[in-house]
């Protein structure tokens, strides 16, 4: 199978040699991989340059669109501009990040998990976070969800989703959507991805509402909205983020912002989530 990878990196020098090894080390090298190095103020490129030189596989660009790191659309952008490098000949386009470590059999798994069965469209293994010399599991997620920064889509399955959203909550509304068009969604528990930076580490203030924002732009609705985003403040005991993520979907509604799924795909996604939440409370 013909993997592609798209890697997009703004100021991760601390990260990115260890996430290109764990990437020229694996027992199966990509078909073809674009590192996209946008707006980074640190040595980054320089460290991409050292491992673009020895792999004839792996390829960077750079690009200028803005050094904040804003949520979705900066790494989305990123993304699309990495993609745009690249052919259509692929069977899998991966979506990873720069400051992740995988396993070295990881590449290799994906493809035995793609070709084991044709209907599914999304795979991935798990994050890991190191606590106290400790690497355990970064629990913002379930573990039947493939995160964003290490995400494999089927081709057929990424063009009928119509790619990834220029939002934050891109990398939930993906695998909705899969489901939505039929696809299956993998998780295999023995790949263990090592997460340098835990989930929101380098956001900013000016990003606070904007998971809210998603809930609504998503279609969840109200009632969802609340319990998604209580559920994420008990979690993190924060009132704060349970506000932020409430104020984050009625700002949005007020100023009446585009949903990001069509009414009929946003239906399905608030059937989906009633089922999900009942099945949790065993109803």
């Amino acid at each position: 199978m013909n993997i592609y990878i798209v890697i997009p990196a703004h100021n991760e020098a601390q990260c990115i040699a260890l996430m290109l090894d764990s990437l020229t080390k694996q027992t199966v090298l990509p078909t073809q991989a674009v590192v996209v190095n946008d707006h980074s103020s640190d040595n980054t490129q320089t460290i991409i340059n050292g491992f673009t030189a020895e792999n004839h596989w792996l390829k960077a660009i750079e690009i200028k669109s803005s050094s904040s790191h804003i949520p979705g659309s900066k790494v989305i952008n990123a993304f699309y501009k990495g993609l745009d490098t690249l052919d259509d000949q692929y069977d899998i386009i991966c979506k990873f990040d720069a400051d992740i470590i995988l396993p070295e059999n990881y590449i290799e798994q994906l493809i035995s998990i793609f070709k084991a069965d044709d209907s599914i469209g999304i795979a991935g293994g798990l994050a890991f976070i190191k606590k106290n010399d400790t690497w355990v599991y970064e629990t913002v997620a379930s573990k039947n969800h493939v995160r964003g920064p290490f995400k494999a889509y089927r081709k057929a399955c990424f063009k009928a989703i119509g790619g990834l959203k220029h939002s934050i909550g891109w990398d939930t509304i993906d695998v909705l959507l899969a489901q939505y068009q039929g696809w299956k969604i993998k998780t295999d528990a023995s790949l263990k991805v090592k997460h340098l930076k835990p989930t929101g580490q380098s956001y900013n203030k000016s990003s606070r509402f904007l998971q809210g924002e998603a809930f609504y732009k998503m279609r969840y609705g109200l009632a969802i909205t609340l319990i998604s985003a209580l559920k994420k403040g008990l979690k993190n005991g924060s009132f704060t983020l349970f506000l932020n993520d409430l104020k984050g979907f009625i700002n949005a509604k007020r100023s009446h912002i585009d949903f990001i799924v069509s009414e009929e795909e946003g239906e399905f996604i608030r059937k989906f989530r009633w089922k999900t939440i009942f099945s949790k409370l065993g109803l």
